[in-house]
């Protein structure tokens, strides 16, 4: 079902510290506030049958694919449902917080075709997160391929992760969840809670930071993640920005840079679920500070940085997706710090993701209900 009706917003700066408590608000917030920077936006229902949507990316063609977590990859052109599916689709354990999830084409995609999924593949001895790559034929998925599998496969099925992006010289970067395995988290030895650096057809830099180091995982850029669940590249700063799920409060955003320990699980801002002290520190010597933290958690997912000149004001901004408070929060940097922050879409859904198209629109994917919206400026 489509839906053409749209609810104008006039939306402006509303700095936050890094202790936000505010619930949000009942309905979708239509008050107006004024500021230097304010942006006017329509929001725009494109699509509401979805069912846990994860991922978005779009062709040279025009079609835009977005993944369901079952593992469906939905066709759409237009900004309309063609009511097409990729058939041929690699089989996901669609199990807990695991099934299909991101989905990127290759910068050079209109030469070369490639398009990139990450999900959690089915192994002996349970699944792991892993990165496919394939082209199209129509439709169909065709010449698929393994690029990347995080070893040891486990049975847990949770924290998988998992992003891709891609930097200006063509490396792909994976994020990958830590699957339960706290103290594995903080060894080189395996590929849980870990960012990875590797070349588009799975090939290892030899300049990756641990490349050289007896025992370590070759393609580790970063570790010490919890789950990473959003990550955007910084073309202007050359540097990427990632997010990730704390445990009770402590979600952080983070400057991602190459060697690089992020403290889990040693560090944190956040508890365990049952209340108890999951570690006395927040901070430690060798281990990298989040940019920001959130306390109560926000459980973030999905994340872009707003290069197009649609949206005044917003230039340079990080979009994040918040699924417990169910909006998306408008991070304003300053340079490499975090310098104040605005709810947008208070209570629209379960933020699982934040893309902005080739053609410079702000998309977001929701579940509960699940929903494909576009930013109208």
């Amino acid at each position: 079902m489509f839906y053409q009706f749209a609810l104008l917003f006039s939306l402006g700066v509303a700095a936050c510290s890094a202790n936000t408590s505010n619930e949000p608000a009942d309905g979708i917030n239509e008050a107006t506030t004024t500021a230097a920077d304010t942006t006017s936006f329509k929001v725009v229902k494109l699509y509401e049958d979805l069912s846990n949507p994860w991922g978005m990316t779009w062709l040279s063609d025009g079609r835009m694919l977005v993944t369901e977590r079952n593992g469906d990859i939905l066709v759409f052109k237009g900004d309309k449902f063609t009511g097409e599916k990729l058939s041929g689709v690699p089989k996901v354990v669609a199990q807990g917080q695991g099934g299909l999830l991101d989905i990127q084409t290759h910068p050079a995609y209109a030469q070369n075709g490639w398009i990139y999924i990450t999900y959690s593949k089915p192994m002996p001895g349970g699944s792991s997160t892993a990165v496919t790559r394939f082209k199209l034929q129509g439709n169909q998925v065709v010449n698929a391929e393994d690029v990347f599998v995080a070893k040891p496969a486990l049975n847990a099925d949770y924290h998988f992760g998992s992003r891709i992006v891609w930097d200006k010289a063509g490396f792909m970067y994976v994020s990958v969840g830590e699957r339960g395995t706290q103290p594995k988290v903080q060894q080189l030895d395996n590929d849980h809670g870990k960012i990875h650096r590797i070349y588009d057809d799975g090939r290892i830099p030899e300049d990756n930071p641990f490349a050289k180091q007896a025992g370590a995982s070759k393609s580790i850029w970063t570790y010490g993640h919890r789950n990473p669940q959003g990550m955007v590249y910084d073309a202007a700063g050359n540097r990427i920005w990632a997010i990730e799920h704390g445990p009770k409060g402590g979600d952080e955003l983070n400057l991602i840079e190459p060697g690089k320990n992020y403290g889990w699980p040693k560090t944190s801002y956040g508890i365990n679920y049952d209340g108890t002290i999951l570690t006395k520190d927040k901070e430690l010597a060798g281990v990298t500070n989040p940019v920001r933290y959130w306390v109560p958690s926000i459980a973030p997912c999905g994340m872009a940085i707003v290069t197009s000149d649609r949206y005044p004001g917003w230039k340079g901004n990080l979009l994040v997706g918040a699924l417990s408070f169910r909006y998306v929060a408008r991070v304003q940097l300053d340079g490499a710090g975090y310098k104040g922050e605005e709810k947008l879409l208070e209570n629209i859904g379960r933020v699982r993701h934040v893309a902005q198209s080739p053609d410079g629109y702000i998309y977001v994917l929701t579940e509960g209900p699940g929903q494909l919206i576009k930013l109208q400026p």
